[in-house]
């Protein structure tokens, strides 16, 4: 008999992930940003690539490309960033449209128009924004949804450098990137306008970085607001500085308030004097669980897109954070006032309400009326008791758009970025993606077309009995005579088109995939450091796992006779640096720094009996 203690047995080796080879980068609209030139995977061997899979109308895309311009300059020589442009709508797979697009938003980095989601498909993504990293030999390291991510991609191409130049396989020198050549004239893709006292016009020259005032004529420039450069600085017209500046509203003081969009703050502008000062806003962008009140200077704001005067204060269309906020000049302060920050069409009292990028505000005497964009709606907000009520007058939601006329449950918008009440009590609608100029008249419930061949109208302004219209891609004002007869146009209508995930019928796993960037842990220190939220569309798709938690994973149950709808899972995690990496300083440990990682999904899922188990999500890093 042997009474020795077997020996234990060794633990298996951990696995190593098998490495991928990036696929091509693959699109019918072509190359833009690289002089004419057809760039492959090969062409950028011995850099690190990063691809941002965007589109224009995402306004998270928007914070991500803000996000990337200093890795973009400090990694010149090593970095090549990739925009794969991915449309949502229909006008964003014009081919002008993306042209646009690139220069609208600055975008100084090689763009892959790719209308038919080629390229989209192959990486298997599945919400905007998302960026994949490649590392110099041409295989992807790593991949990350939404916003929030530039630090941990920073620290990952640090890496990436390093390692590569001891192989011998990180290239230097200059990237693909060849800018366009600029165009001139007065305005360049011009964002909101509004009608001074004295008869001209002040407009929001959003690619300039500059606010202009036009005659009464709509086209003489009297003078120029800011430097013209990217920056956030206050004082006289010729110093200030903004960033890719929206709405302007008057204030009962005589100033007119500023969205300064980019730069997440609302300033104010003095017509007597031509100065710039700061209302609200530290500069910095809103993120979850940060003030959603308090002194204007000390709470931070996210896009801010338009802003009116209504009930007594001064309303902001967050387009960040889907809410409207309000800013009281008397007291000084700003609250969300207005939505959940959950994207979506849900009315009801206004903390309970959802929205999706609101872009456009204008006030009567009753409503406040809402250019809601992504869900392609027209909305308001009134009174309810001592509080406020939102309601929808035309939209259904984040995938039904199109141009049709008629009676409002069915007509349908296809993301309009302004609204223009009118003195009959209507709202004139810019359409802006169809390049319409729509209304809404509540009395009828109708919604008709008042003009068309307008290229992307993004705002309008009543004068005397014509209407002026921001024609942002014409980069004009355009002056109409309101018609007596509606024009009439070929209906159309449309569903957001992306490939439906099959799942499997009953029981489905639902894993939120993150892993915190190197060096740093989740943050714990004040409860959960992760969030995750799981709706549906309709709703009578799940008959399990819908609500609020804390943990990433969760099992969600399809309810019987179920064929197909969309998923909604919104997700939030928060790190910081970790002290035990031994990564940072003294100071640092003490006092680390933290970052929020967060994004929305929409997945269209179709029920089959060959359908996955599991529906995985990354949020950050790579799905086991």
């Amino acid at each position: 008999m042997n009474d020795a203690v077997p020996a234990p047995t060794p633990a298996p080796a951990p696995r190593r992930r098998a490495r991928v080879r990036a696929p091509e980068l693959i699109g019918k609209g072509g190359w833009l940003n690289t002089g004419g030139k057809e760039l492959t995977l090969a062409d950028l061997r011995g850099k690190c690539v990063v691809v941002d899979f965007w589109t224009f109308c995402c306004v998270n895309c928007l914070h991500v490309l803000d996000e990337l311009r200093e890795l973009e300059e400090k990694h010149r020589d090593t970095v090549v960033i990739i925009g794969v442009h991915s449309p949502k709508f229909v006008h964003e797979a014009d081919h002008q449209a993306v042209v646009d697009a690139v220069e609208r938003y600055e975008v100084h980095h090689p763009v892959l128009d790719d209308p038919e989601l080629a390229t989209w498909k192959q990486y298997a993504v599945r919400a905007w924004p998302t960026l994949v990293v490649i590392d110099p030999e041409g295989y992807v390291v790593a991949q990350h949804a939404g916003e929030g991510h530039a630090h941990a991609i920073a620290r990952l191409v640090e890496e990436l450098e390093a390692a590569h130049a001891a192989k011998g396989t990180l290239r230097r020198g200059d990237g693909p990137y060849v800018a366009p050549e600029p165009e001139a004239t007065e305005l360049r893709f011009p964002g909101k306008a509004l009608r001074l006292p004295g008869g001209t016009f002040l407009v929001s020259d959003t690619t300039r970085h500059q606010l202009v005032e036009l005659a009464a004529d709509g086209e003489s420039v009297v003078r120029r607001i800011g430097d013209g450069e990217r920056g956030f600085a206050d004082g006289p017209a010729g110093h200030a500085r903004f960033s890719e500046p929206q709405g302007l509203a008057l204030l009962p003081d005589g100033g007119v308030a500023v969205a300064d969009t980019v730069n997440h703050a609302l300033r104010r502008f003095d017509p007597e004097t031509g100065g710039t000062t700061t209302l609200a806003g530290t500069g910095l962008q809103w993120w979850q669980g940060s003030a959603t009140s308090g002194p204007a200077p000390e709470v931070s704001l996210s896009s801010p897109w338009d802003i009116a005067w209504f009930a007594d204060r001064l309303w902001i269309a967050m387009a960040g954070v889907h809410q409207l906020w309000t800013y009281d000049p008397e007291a000084g302060a700003v609250e969300a006032v207005a939505g959940t920050t959950n994207e979506g069409l849900v009315d009801g009292p206004a903390a309970e309400a959802w929205f999706a990028q609101p872009s456009g505000l204008s006030a009567s005497a009753d409503r406040l009326w809402i250019a809601d964009s992504e869900t392609s709606a027209v909305r308001w907000v009134e009174r309810d008791g001592d509080g406020f009520a939102v309601r929808t007058a035309v939209g259904t939601g984040l995938f039904d758009f199109g141009h049709r006329d008629g009676a409002a449950e069915q007509a349908l918008f296809q993301h309009p970025l302004g609204v223009t009440a009118l003195p009959d009590g209507s709202v004139a609608v810019s359409d802006t993606y169809n390049h319409a100029l729509r209304r809404f008249d509540p009395a009828t419930g109708e919604v008709s077309t008042l003009a068309t061949d307008l290229r992307e109208p993004s705002d309008a302004v009543l004068v005397d009995g014509d209407i002026v219209v921001v024609e942002s891609a014409r980069h004009r004002l355009t002056r109409l005579r309101l018609p007596e007869e509606a024009v009439r146009v070929e209906a159309v209508a449309h569903r957001t088109q992306r490939a439906a995930t099959d799942v499997t019928p009953g029981r489905l796993r639902l894993d939120v995939v993150f892993q915190a960037p190197a060096g740093q842990k989740l943050d714990t220190r004040y409860g959960p450091s992760t969030r995750l939220l799981v709706s549906a569309t309709p709703p009578e798709l799940l008959a399990e796992g819908a609500g609020q938690g804390t943990d990433l994973s969760r099992d969600l149950v399809l309810a019987d006779g179920a064929t197909e709808g969309v998923l909604h899972v919104s997700a939030m995690a928060a790190s910081c640096d970790d002290p035990a990496s031994g990564s940072g300083s003294a100071a640092e440990d003490e006092y680390p720094a933290c970052h929020v990682h967060q994004q929305d999904w929409g997945v269209p899922v179709r029920v089959s009996a060959s359908g996955a188990d599991r529906l995985p999500l990354v949020l950050a890093g790579l799905d086991a």
